[in-house]
């Protein structure tokens, strides 16, 4: 578990994950990690083995100002390097899609305000050191392969399901990019044909079903109150979509974070578990697993820093570290019989 401030100061985090420097390249320095989503601001230091220290939170800025975005992710980076030790390597950014290659544009659909916004350039004048822009859930799979849920596997996708739904797909030990580098939006797979309008434009797009916003629009209750009922249902429409992916792509495996998600626990597992078993029938993808992201809070911060590891060749870990612990490295491959 992790024990860290949202506020003012340099938080050591304490942690039972065990971290190998071994997994992305050898990059002993610091990194600047940030995470930008629709609901929450987030900037830390990760050191090299994965552990998150001073600590910066803020809620995004509702507004239509580009500008006023940009200052509150500019407001918590600040406060990191006035906290942080010196020397940082790079700067690793978990961002919302859609983007242009390289996250030279970013246009997430949760930041309305931010359209082609110009978001690797501006931050790398801002922090003076390399920065490295992707996709927040593809940096959330680069994460949970170094560290996390997937350690020692080679293919498997990993989701947030959370104010927005996306993923990122690693297959054969690297991560997939796509023509633009937005591979893996899993948030805009159909699962309820005619079902809800997503913000995409199309109809009975996952996001639109089971994010955060989409079950407080359809229930009147935020998700922390949801039913039994509509828990599993949500479970129920992940592993829909992961079954598509995992019958396209062969992959066995689907780690799913997120504060939807791991805020619904057992039954929405469970019950994706249930539809994931039922759909995917052929020899290869049968016995697939769904399991809980294992960075928990830590995620988007660690999937960050991953990214500015990583480099321009998004490699993902295809062993385990020396230093991987059982629950990691073995959980994923006993999910998966």
């Amino acid at each position: 578990m992790v024990s860290a401030s949202h506020g003012t100061g340099c938080v050591v985090a304490s942690t039972t994950r065990s971290r190998s420097s071994n997994l992305i390249g050898e990059q002993p320095a610091d990194l600047l990690a940030v995470d930008i989503g629709g609901s929450k601001l987030a900037a830390a230091v990760v050191g090299a083995r994965g552990e998150v220290r001073c600590r910066r939170a803020v809620a995004t800025p509702l507004t239509s100002d580009p500008e006023e975005v940009f200052g509150a992710v500019v407001g918590i980076v600040d406060h990191v390097l006035a906290e942080a030790p010196p020397g940082l390597s790079a700067c690793g950014v978990g961002c919302g899609g859609p983007m242009t290659a390289g996250g030279e544009a970013v246009s997430p659909l949760n930041i309305p305000a931010w359209r082609r916004f110009p978001l690797r350039s501006r931050l790398a004048a801002h922090v003076g050191v390399p920065v490295v822009v992707d996709n927040d859930a593809k940096a959330l799979a680069l994460g949970e392969g170094w560290c996390g849920a997937a350690v020692g596997q080679e293919n498997y996708l990993a989701m947030v399901v959370s104010t927005g739904v996306g993923g990122g797909l690693v297959v054969d030990g690297r991560l997939l990019g796509g023509a633009a580098g937005n591979a893996g939006h899993i948030g805009h797979l159909i699962v309820e044909p005619g079902g809800r309008k997503c913000r995409c434009g199309a109809r009975g797009c996952l996001e639109a079903e089971v994010s955060g916003p989409s079950i407080l629009a359809a229930t009147g209750r935020p998700p922390a109150d949801a039913d039994l009922a509509v828990r599993r249902w949500a479970g129920r429409l992940v592993g829909r979509a992961v079954a598509s992916v995992a019958n396209l792509l062969d992959l066995r495996l689907a780690v799913v974070a997120g504060s939807v998600a791991l805020g619904f626990g057992e039954p929405f597992f469970a019950a994706a578990q249930a539809e994931l078993d039922r759909l995917c029938r052929l020899d290869f993808s049968r016995g697939s697993a769904i399991v809980p992201g294992g960075l928990g809070g830590d995620g988007p911060l660690v999937g960050a820093a991953a990214l500015a590891r990583s480099g321009p060749t998004r490699e993902a870990p295809s062993y385990p570290g020396p230093g991987a612990s059982p629950r990691q490295s073995a959980g994923a491959v006993d999910a998966l019989g």
